[in-house]
């Protein structure tokens, strides 16, 4: 059963818009967003989150149209995790609690013990407890991520939403990450959608990709099925070479150097 449907989504900008995109993303799945730069993936995004309105189609989260749901509704479903995280100078903490805001009762000023419950709870589960007492402009790319993770999971959604959750970090950030997101989505049965350009890591974490490309659904379907060397070089004009990891059995994609084309083209003349 899907938790989220789209249905001839269109959306974008004067320069460049989505094509009637349809899919659906089911309930306790690990669904990640592929395609080169330029291919609809942040439109199509924020398209989802609400950030950008819809042209034409519409959207459905549990067989509810989103346009028909209150900010405080969709808030209280879904999550959002942007690339890059303003939150100014309040404290991890306070910064966390604000994900408790959708579950406030009308006319409430204060949280909780129930809010700073869940808030802890959170911070712990995402390792961002330590540095609950820094300003949030003090952190690192990889805390200021762990610190929205946990904020997103205070709001206690059905999906979490993230956009490029592993941009701009380093490996051991980018391992710790998706490891988190994967035990979570395990354990708890959440719902992920996330937009990710490394496709050996959406291949080794999501159980389900879309392949974007020219504001298109090129194609969708497991790793396997959609990380093929045809695909690849289809969509990224670029020669790579499939293989399974021997450890996981996922698909893992090796590209190959203009030096070595041109070594294998010299050889075969």
């Amino acid at each position: 059963m899907n938790l989220l449907e789209l249905h001839n989504v269109c959306c974008g900008y004067s320069q460049f818009r989505l094509d009637h995109i349809s899919f659906g993303v089911g309930k306790g799945s690990f669904a990640g967003i592929v395609g080169p730069n330029g291919s609809g993936k942040t439109t199509l995004f924020r398209g989802i989150a609400g950030t950008l309105p819809l042209s034409e189609g519409q959207i459905r989260l549990n067989g509810q149209s989103l346009r028909e749901m209150s900010l405080r509704q969709k808030a209280r479903q879904i999550a959002i995790v942007s690339q890059f995280i303003e939150a100014g100078d309040m404290t991890v903490e306070d910064y966390v609690l604000m994900g408790r805001i959708p579950h406030h009762a009308r006319f409430t000023f204060f949280e909780t013990e129930e809010d700073y419950r869940i808030a802890c709870e959170m911070m712990k589960k995402t390792g961002s407890w330590r540095f609950r007492d820094k300003l949030m402009s003090e952190l690192s790319g990889g805390e200021q991520q762990l610190a929205g993770i946990a904020r997103a999971l205070a709001q206690q959604p059905q999906l979490l939403l993230l956009d490029e959750p592993t941009s701009h970090l380093d490996i051991t950030h980018q391992v710790h990450i998706l490891n988190l997101l994967q035990e979570l989505n395990e354990q708890t049965g959440l719902t992920i959608l996330m937009v990710i350009h490394d496709l050996n890591l959406a291949a080794e974490y999501c159980d389900h990709l879309f392949l974007v490309n020219e504001g298109k659904l090129h194609t969708s379907g497991t790793p396997e099925e959609v990380l093929t060397f045809r695909n690849i070089e289809d969509v990224w004009n670029t020669v790579v070479v499939t293989q399974t990891n021997p450890v996981s059995g996922k698909p893992v994609v090796f590209l190959v150097s203009g030096k070595v084309m041109k070594k294998q083209q010299e050889q075969t003349l």
